[in-house]
């Protein structure tokens, strides 16, 4: 049977995934938003991921917001965003609304596949519920499901979707190999078979978590050096060369994984009974530390005789990571809150991120060109490459906090 293939949800994860399928079989890329689709057509992606050269290569790739347009797949694979509310609990919402879509076309012998990030359990106790509410179809009868977490990184060109090794898995044994047979065919880097869709779940889930624990531990020591009067990278530099030292840095830690996935676990292992500590403490620790930095930029500008009262501090990138233009649950917002407080005015400067959509989702206004005036303080939060080259200098009138330890030691007053 020839592969027909339904992406739902093109954003950072669909859209790639989509071209690369695009290039071997009959592939539709549909979402809901449909300025984002008349981007598409238009060869434009405006999270940078795929640039026009390659979306015009994808010669069997079409987009739309129509669900009718899809009702020929056989293949559906759903990259929708799994956010937390505002109480930190899983949202499911966009996870659900994409499986009532697929409903509404699927046909027997079709197979969903799910990339979205979930606890062990979303997709078989959630989501093929409204597949089978809204098709009329059985699950493992008329239709199958399959589980393969998405493994994207904004901004990094050399990990690309191909090029990272793809966990895949199935509701039966057969859907398993036809699921991991389809990957296979794209993913250069090769598959990994899991031997059911929990365990795939479950991987994906912890391999975020992992990392967040590993960066709230270096925080944690990042604060801790500080009242020691240590240089925390110093210590790093030498603690790492030691060979199976772990090389972590401390730093902000946001965006639509690392600062969201643990959240996914956690409720699924309160659900059962568990009360996770590690995990809620991790997240906890990094948290906090976009109020962190901002407190010891006011200590430093106190410390300098400098007057913090309408004091302006020009911070360095919004975007929760280098070199991407992707705001979501970025943690230099808490920075900006902070300063606040304190009656100190935050000037946002960032090349990457979109102006209106930061408006729109944090209510604050940022430049897309350096602004102009004289600072109080300076904040390098992301490290763009268009930050390297900035004449930043520390004075007896400018505070300079290095988030991201690039700048040169001799020119900053203090770096996290």
């Amino acid at each position: 049977m020839e592969n027909k293939i339904g992406i739902i949800g093109l954003g950072y994860v669909g859209l790639p995934l989509a071209v690369e399928f695009g290039k071997k079989f009959k592939t539709v890329g549909f979402d809901i938003n449909s300025n984002r689709i008349m981007e598409l057509k238009n060869g434009v992606d405006n999270t940078l991921e795929v640039d026009s050269d390659n979306l015009k290569s994808s010669k069997y790739l079409e987009f739309t917001n129509e669900y009718k347009d899809i009702e020929f797949c056989n293949f559906y694979i759903v990259t929708v965003p799994t956010p937390v509310d505002n109480n930190n609990r899983p949202d499911l919402k966009p996870l659900l609304g994409a499986s009532e879509t697929i409903g509404k076309v699927l046909k027997k012998g079709d197979i969903v596949v799910y990339e979205s990030t979930v606890y062990p359990g979303v997709t078989e106790d959630k989501c093929v519920p409204v597949l089978e509410k809204v098709s009329g179809l059985k699950f493992n009868i008329d239709f199958f499901c399959g589980y393969s977490p998405e493994r994207i990184n904004p901004g990094d060109k050399e990990h690309t979707v191909t090029k990272i090794l793809k966990i895949t898995s199935g509701s039966t044994p057969q859907t398993a190999e036809k699921v991991d047979n389809l990957y296979k065919t794209i993913i250069t880097a090769g598959t990994h078979k899991a031997p059911s869709i929990k365990v795939a779940e479950a991987a994906k889930v912890i391999e975020n978590s992992q990392r967040d624990i590993n960066i709230a531990f270096i925080n944690e020591l990042a604060k801790i050096f500080h009242t020691l009067g240590i240089d925390t990278n110093e210590v790093l530099e030498a603690a790492g060369t030691k060979w199976n030292f772990l090389k972590f840095k401390p730093g902000l830690v946001g965006g639509h994984c690392i600062g969201v996935d643990p959240f996914y676990l956690a409720q699924k292992a309160q659900e059962a009974g568990y009360n996770p500590e590690i995990i809620l403490a991790g997240r906890r620790l990094n948290d906090s530390m976009g109020q962190f930095i901002a407190e010891q930029v006011v200590k430093l500008i106190l410390k300098k005789g400098i007057k913090l009262n309408n004091a302006r501090c020009l911070i360095l990138g919004f975007t929760f990571k280098e070199n991407c233009p992707d705001v979501r649950n970025t943690k230099v917002i808490d920075i900006v809150n902070e300063l606040k407080t304190y009656s100190v005015e935050p000037v946002v400067y960032d090349p990457r991120a979109n102006a209106q959509e930061v408006k729109m989702e944090y209510g604050i206004e940022i430049n897309n060109t350096y602004p102009t005036g004289d600072f109080e303080a300076i904040i390098l939060a992301v490290a763009h490459n268009e930050f390297l080259n900035l004449p930043i200098e520390k004075s007896s009138k400018t505070v300079v906090y290095d988030v991201k330890a690039i700048l040169p030691l001799n020119k900053v007053d203090a770096r996290l």
